[in-house]
């Protein structure tokens, strides 16, 4: 049927054996069904899908990592997305912006993998204690000191908007350079200039003892 009908077997495979393995079966089980389906010869990726994988691999995996706090986890999820946009890559090239499909494909992976407080939003608090531990404070008081308030300051971002807070954890919590996100996230640069001046007007109102400011 996958033939018949014209997919790419070699992505489809990958996301089905992760799910398999997510729902926990037998490993011999997982492979026997594996072999019964072998792309015919090579399969050619679309070039333009082959380049933005390429270009996107490093600062999709950061943000999923920000949220995940998984490094397996973070590059698993951003192999998911890109095999999922090869499917669908009839879609993406149709679509207005591909990268802007593309991004917002990565955006609902990773929240849906995401930890969840309880009104739903992602929970980016466990951000803190990576944040901090790279920090390498010596007195233990000043640690705890700094995670708590990181990770109320990493809570707050999760009430952004979601276009704001992808901007807002790109620059903040990954360390993408400002003159990078537009072109991750797929919105001009007056967009995402406008998303970031409003992220930190919010963040600060919120949070004033944070500072967002470069």
């Amino acid at each position: 049927m996958v033939r018949a009908l014209d997919i790419p077997v070699s992505p489809l495979r990958r996301l089905w054996q992760a799910a398999a393995v997510e729902a926990d079966k037998d490993t011999a089980w997982i492979t026997s069904r594996i072999r019964d389906v072998q792309p015919l010869g090579r399969e050619e990726q679309p070039v333009a899908h082959r380049g933005l994988t390429q270009a996107m691999w490093h600062p999709y995996t950061a943000y999923a990592r920000a949220f995940l706090q998984s490094e397996r986890r973070a590059q698993q999820v951003a192999a998911e997305t890109f095999d999922i946009l090869w499917l669908t890559w009839d879609q993406a090239t149709v679509s207005p912006d591909a990268t802007r499909y593309a991004w917002l494909l990565l955006r609902s992976k990773v929240i849906f993998c995401a930890p969840k407080r309880a009104d739903g939003r992602p929970d980016l608090r466990a951000a803190a204690f990576s944040t901090v531990a790279q920090a390498e404070l010596a007195d233990l008081a000043e640690r705890l000191a700094r995670i708590d308030v990181l990770a109320q300051f990493f809570d707050t971002i999760a009430h952004l908007p979601p276009d704001q807070m992808d901007v807002t954890v790109l620059r903040y919590l990954c360390g993408t350079h400002p003159d990078a996100v537009p072109g991750i996230v797929g919105l001009s640069p007056a967009i995402t200039h406008t998303l970031d001046h409003h992220a930190r007007g919010a963040l600060n109102a919120l949070r004033p003892d944070t500072d967002t400011q470069e």
